[in-house]
């Protein structure tokens, strides 16, 4: 009885060890993806920083003043192009198209359900 005893305390002793060395050799991996993941979100930030400070030199005032002069050929506003909202054109009426389409083929009238009354019913149980 002594050495059952003894040798379970010794398998319970090696399976204790084996689960400690199995928790610190996940510990150890977990530390290196959450530091592997650290280093991938500095680089993300870097490069948001180097975008953004491309961003900025890309819409530069004076480049943008340049480009537009450049290419779009603008011309200053005259007095003649400022109107009132009150002289602009009213908006057309909202186009339907698909609301037309049914009413010519009769299909917007109302729908009819059937009523309950038509449903079929289903036998009550006896209650035992």
């Amino acid at each position: 009885m002594l050495r059952l005893v003894n040798v379970l305390a010794v398998v319970a002793l090696v399976g204790s060890a084996v689960y400690a060395y199995s928790i610190k050799y996940q510990t150890i991996l977990r530390a290196e993806q959450i530091a592997k993941m650290k280093h991938e979100v500095k680089a993300e930030r870097d490069a948001i920083a180097v975008l953004r400070a491309e961003w900025s030199f890309l819409t530069r005032p004076e480049r943008v003043q340049e480009l537009s002069a450049r290419y779009l050929d603008l011309q200053q506003l005259a007095v003649g192009q400022i109107v009132t909202a009150q002289s602009l054109p009213e908006r057309g009426a909202r186009v339907d198209s698909i609301g037309r389409k049914l009413d010519a083929l009769g299909l917007s009238g109302p729908t009819t359900t059937p009523s309950s009354a038509a449903a079929p019913t289903t036998p009550k149980g006896t209650g035992r």
